[in-house]
């Protein structure tokens, strides 16, 4: 291509104003008289294309074509029961990743270099590089979205102490286990973490000189919620009860384990419950309360819908999802079809966090990636590298919170559509031999309900195309041109 990066970047910037004010339009998520309902290139309601934004990272034209042609009701059921989703090709391309099988003593084994100190990059790298080939590829979409969703409830940041080890066997037995099972299994799990325990400073809590961290965020941001109705108390008297929760050191170095010396063993009194002496049974008793609490079913209900649905989201929705976490006494997929079947008709646009605006162009234009440093690098700079945010609150789940930094996604639609990332790969004269349409303005217009639900006003399409042909481009380049702008326009950043 000979268009310089300066000529690139003016003529998306074009494109990006432009999309802007498209996306506006009500009327082009009119479909297309005569055109295939099946069809992956053929625009759809906008609701429908909302609502497979938020269940996939992405659509691919097949999963969209199944939305369509079966309805939302039957692709969430679908995606609920995961486990019966064949996977075979996306589980072929994690096969290399050998430590995302293995137990925490033989990370721990496999990282120290004893004379060259830690290895803290190797597991931790391998863990974001297969969680990222799971968003691309994975047809068990709505479970990695979910996965995603628990991942940032129960945040772990890999740089703290050893959780860049532990935090693989985290992944694989807390957060993936219970995804889409019980809250209360999930909340159970995430308290017996070792990386938990030790990103939340448990491993040094012990009788005489309690450590409140993990006590605290376990009823802040695991279960009750801010406002939950706990007091300082109930925190200093749950830190009681957890003393002694600590992680082995040696032999099966990085397991679970109850150090009954360092046990506090006086009569606790956590939110309104009486807790006698009973050893580690004292603090599981007050996991066991947390899970089934009405202010936890209202903080997850909340938390689920402003995820998929707006923010703020809907009242009645939230107050439905918490009756069903009551009622099912915390079945995620319960919660989850009333948050994606009653409340997706309801559902406002959110801005794309990074992840999702990197994984859905990926995804959407069929890109072959090997999700390695090249894409990593930009999810850093971005600000959502996995795994990496430091607090314990989980990468933020508000637009306003990544409205600003647009020029690395600037910089990422460039590369990809320039075939200048490492190792990942985009066929565009592929994708307008597949379109169906038989010239450029066709194949624009094909892209665009693509990547954006609808195709572009005519008008405003052929202008670009004679903008971008003016700076002499040929077509192949024009084709790049245009695709980068849709990804760089605000049309795309929202889903």
């Amino acid at each position: 291509m000979s268009l310089n990066r300066r000529d690139f970047l003016k003529l998306t910037g074009l494109v990006a104003s432009s999309a802007a004010l498209a996306s506006c339009s009500p009327s082009i998520f009119q479909r297309v008289a005569g055109a295939s309902p099946l069809s992956a290139w053929t625009p759809l309601p906008g609701a429908d294309f909302l609502a497979l934004g938020r269940l996939t990272f992405g659509p691919r034209p097949e999963e969209r074509a199944y939305f369509v042609q079966h309805g939302l009701q039957a692709w969430v059921e679908e995606q609920l029961a995961y486990e019966a989703i064949d996977d075979f090709f996306c589980d072929l391309r994690l096969k290399p990743f050998d430590t995302l099988r293995m137990r925490a003593h033989e990370l721990a084994d496999l990282s120290d270099k004893i004379f060259d100190d830690l290895d803290r990059q190797t597991v931790p790298n391998e863990l974001r590089h297969a969680t990222l080939l799971r968003q691309v590829y994975s047809r068990r979409q709505l479970f990695e979205v979910m996965t995603e969703f628990w991942s940032d409830h129960f945040n772990i940041a890999t740089d703290k102490g050893n959780c860049f080890y532990l935090k693989t066997v985290d992944d694989r037995e807390v957060i993936r286990k219970h995804a889409l099972g019980s809250f209360r299994d999930l909340l159970w799990a995430s308290a017996h973490s070792p990386a938990m325990l030790v990103y939340l400073d448990n491993q040094v809590n012990v009788k005489g000189a309690p450590n409140e961290n993990y006590a605290r965020e376990l009823m802040e941001l695991h279960s009750l919620g801010v406002h939950g109705g706990y007091s300082q108390q109930d925190v200093m008297e749950l830190a009681r009860a957890l003393t002694g929760w600590t992680v082995k050191e040696h032999f099966w170095t990085g397991d679970f384990s109850f150090d009954d010396g360092q046990h506090d063993t006086g009569e606790k009194y956590v939110l309104g419950m009486r807790i006698p002496a009973n050893g580690q049974a004292e603090a599981e008793s007050v996991v066991e309360a947390l899970a089934q609490h009405p202010s936890t079913a209202q903080f997850i209900a909340a938390k689920l819908a402003r995820r998929f649905l707006a923010d703020p989201s809907p009242a009645e929705i939230v107050r439905r999802a918490a009756d069903a976490f009551t009622r099912t006494h915390g079945d995620i997929r319960a919660v989850l079809r009333v948050v994606l079947l009653d409340g997706l008709p309801l559902a406002q646009p959110r801005y794309k966090r990074p992840v999702h605006f990197v994984v859905s162009a990926l995804r959407m234009l069929g890109a072959d990636t090997d999700a390695g440093p090249a894409v990593q690098n930009y999810l850093m700079r971005m600000g959502q590298l996995a795994f990496n945010w430091p607090t314990p609150d989980g990468y933020p789940d508000r637009d306003a919170a990544w409205q600003g930094n647009l020029m690395p996604r600037w910089q990422f639609a460039f590369a990809l559509v320039r075939g200048e990332l490492e190792n990942t790969n985009l066929d565009l004269p592929g994708l307008r031999d597949i379109s169906g349409a038989h010239d450029l303005p066709g194949v624009i217009s094909a892209l665009a309900s693509l990547l954006l639900g609808a195709p572009l006003p005519p008008t405003q399409r052929d202008e670009w195309i004679a903008s971008v042909r003016a700076a002499g481009a040929d077509e192949d380049e024009t084709l790049a041109v245009l695709t980068g702008g849709i990804l760089a326009s605000p049309a795309f950043q929202w889903r």
